[in-house]
């Protein structure tokens, strides 16, 4: 089977991270002990693909492929004794005592480094384990130390040695109004820096946007962190369901990343899910198709504090789950399409690629799952990058990662890429179907290597005749 490994690093990573194993651990009726115990009729759907997420172990119990690893204990402890103490392999909780102290350097370079080996080995073990594996998994966080700081190392190292292996992460990036560190704007820009190079998808989720979407939409005026961590194990679920059930259309990670991403550094989506709405109306109202993707379009319902009005899509991924007719989601495609066409690059001509599964995810009929690349995130990287250049230029909080041994030029590399990231979403955004954006054309105008490949493919024509 086509195996995922899954990596959560860090408070956050490890917060949505076992709260998305509970999510689908629920959907593949797997109980909290590993067992499965569903109804007999639904059997083979639950279980045809479980290979991609759960190793099978004896006595029939499902094992998720997954590796908790934090700086510190407290996390990881919370999750031992929790229910989820036997459900997680033992030997897959790997933890320091330290901590990161919300210092990115201390993550990656110091305390982060000399774990690292140890999670390595784990996470060899499970892809030797795999028969054919499909790539890797990440749950963390780019605001604190271990999320981004360890987080990225390990993406780095497992780059190297897997390097045909898709990379996708689930990253909390920093938001607006809901800011945990004063040093959150380093440690964002930092990881973005490494996220730009080592990832083939980062899905963006922001805690401002979820707030907003619990306290409008959902009406929960006093969100907690398990809500917020719901809405985001509801996203992961959907994002996931093509490569955990069968459908008629199906997908798998590199399926995905290819249809989402025009240019490699481009890779950083806004993600969706309907339906949502206050739990109470949910008895007044019938949901349709039409009700799915007019929702998950609307920029309220982004998990991401930018808004696509803002910008143009480059292309979408619409994931719809529940028994639904393929003809009603390609018809409400090309629908939305045609009505706004303003907001979709006109130089991609079909960029909405749709999958659709019949499993619908517990307690709903229908729902469906979104996934933007819109070039209007880089208003998230340009907020980052100003409160990056405000500290910096007054090399502020500085010492705290040049005493782990960082460099300063390291900050202004990471700066400069951000910028750069910043320009290609903003030269996409304005590039119309006319212009030449061309590499090739620059190339062979400059270094005239279009008249040597010319020239060797004469001469190779005519020794061929000869």
């Amino acid at each position: 089977m086509r195996e995922i490994i899954h990596i959560q690093t860090g408070q956050c990573g490890n917060q949505i991270g076992t709260k998305f194993w509970e999510t689908i651990a629920t959907e593949h009726s797997i109980g909290m002990n590993g067992v499965w115990d569903g109804n007999p009729a639904l059997r083979a759907t639950q279980l045809d693909r479980i290979d991609v997420y759960f190793n099978e172990a004896a006595n029939n119990r499902y094992v998720p492929r997954a590796v908790l690893v934090d700086l510190e204990p407290g996390t990881i402890d919370a999750i031992r004794q929790d229910k989820f103490r036997e459900f997680f392999r033992p030997d897959n909780f790997i933890h320091a005592q330290s901590g990161a102290g919300n210092v990115w350097a201390k993550g990656h370079y110091t305390e982060g480094a000399e774990l690292v080996d140890s999670v390595l080995d784990v996470v060899r073990k499970e892809a030797e384990n795999s028969d054919s594996l499909q790539g890797f998994q990440f749950t963390h966080s780019l605001g604190g130390g271990t999320g981004s700081g360890m987080g990225t190392l390990l993406l780095s190292k497992i780059r190297e040695e897997y390097p045909d292996r898709m990379m996708s992460t689930f990253s909390v990036v920093p938001s607006p109004k809901v800011s945990d560190t004063v040093v959150e704007p380093y440690n964002a820009t930092l990881s973005v820096h490494q996220l730009v190079e080592n990832s083939d998808m980062a899905f963006c989720i922001d805690n401002e946007a979820l707030y907003d979407i619990c306290f409008n939409t959902l009406k929960n005026t006093n969100p907690a962190y398990d809500d917020l961590n719901a809405l985001v194990s509801m996203v992961m679920s959907g994002v996931t369901t093509s490569l955990r059930f069968p459908g008629q259309l199906n997908g798998d990670l590199r399926k995905m990343a290819v249809n989402l991403v025009p240019f490699p550094r481009l890779h950083f989506f806004m993600v969706g899910f309907a339906p949502l709405g206050n739990p109470k109306s949910a008895a007044f109202r019938n949901v349709t198709v039409a009700d799915l993707t007019q929702q998950m379009f609307d920029a309220k319902n982004m998990m991401a504090a930018s808004d696509p009005r803002h910008g143009r899509y480059l292309s979408v991924a619409a994931i719809f789950r529940g028994k639904i007719s393929t003809n009603d989601v390609e018809e409400q495609m090309v629908n939305v399409q045609s009505k706004n066409s303003n907001y979709f690059v006109e130089w991609i001509p079909n960029n909405v690629k749709t999958v659709v599964c019949d499993i619908p995810p517990q307690g709903l009929d229908m729902s469906a799952t979104f996934v933007g690349n819109n070039t209007s995130i880089q208003e998230l990287f340009r907020r980052v990058n100003d409160q990056f250049t405000a500290m910096f230029r007054r090399k502020a909080f500085l010492h705290w990662y040049t005493d782990e041994g960082m460099d300063e030029m390291e900050f202004t590399e990471a700066e400069s890429n951000m910028n750069d990231l910043i320009n290609e979403y903003q030269q996409y955004q304005d590039a119309t179907a006319d212009e030449e954006m061309g590499y090739e054309g620059e190339e062979y105008a400059e270094g005239g290597d279009y008249n040597d490949v010319a020239m060797e493919d004469d001469a190779y024509a005519q020794e061929y005749q000869q």
